[in-house]
């Protein structure tokens, strides 16, 4: 199975979800694919992302979050012993989201959600300070990431393998141009 975890205010109809969907869709694998919806709550994000891999316990799994998605693949990495792929992960959501504590609109929908300050406290159960075995990850991380800062996520996953793009943005605009890298990442052994 191939897990797909969006950022924040983010949701399956984000750009790269949507070209991963699509992808897996043209190699007939999209049986493999999921992408939720992921709630506000971490959380609740947390409890729905294990859940998916809980129905599936028996098969291979790789998570591939971004931004936010990558904190949270991160943890679930950890916990099930699984390979992840970080797209521009946040490493210290903490302290980056807490500027967003409030009323918050979604990116593809314009829809209203409340992001709470007790979802700091939630992220904050999820820190993963260092990573146990550095070749389950692949760290795809951009230069020009407006949103968060590279060398950080460069810092963190010191040990795995990266993938470090020159320039781009923090939505990986040729996102396309790394399907390879990601799909042999996914299907190779631990």
């Amino acid at each position: 199975m191939i897990l797909y975890l969006h950022g924040f205010r983010s949701s399956p109809a984000s750009y790269k979800a949507q070209v991963l969907a699509a992808h897996f869709l043209a190699l007939g694998r999209n049986n493999e694919f999921a992408c939720p919806q992921l709630p506000a709550s971490p959380k609740l994000a947390i409890e729905l992302a294990q859940t998916l891999i809980d129905e599936k316990p028996l098969e291979k799994c790789t998570i591939i979050g971004s931004s936010l998605g990558g904190y949270y693949a991160n943890f679930l990495a950890e916990k099930n012993d699984c390979k992840a792929i970080l797209l521009n992960p946040a490493v210290k959501p903490p302290r980056d989201l807490e500027k967003y504590v409030g009323m918050q609109t979604a990116y593809h929908s314009e829809e209203l959600f409340e992001f709470k300050e007790e979802y700091l406290e939630e992220l904050k159960q999820f820190e993963v300070e260092q990573i146990t075995l550095p070749k389950r990850y692949l760290l795809i991380a951009a230069t020009g990431d407006e949103v968060l800062d590279w060398r950080e996520m460069q810092m963190h996953y010191a040990q795995a393998q990266q993938l470090i793009i020159q320039g781009s943005d923090h939505g990986i605009s040729e996102f396309p141009d790394y399907l390879e890298q990601i799909l042999a990442f996914c299907d190779a052994d631990k």
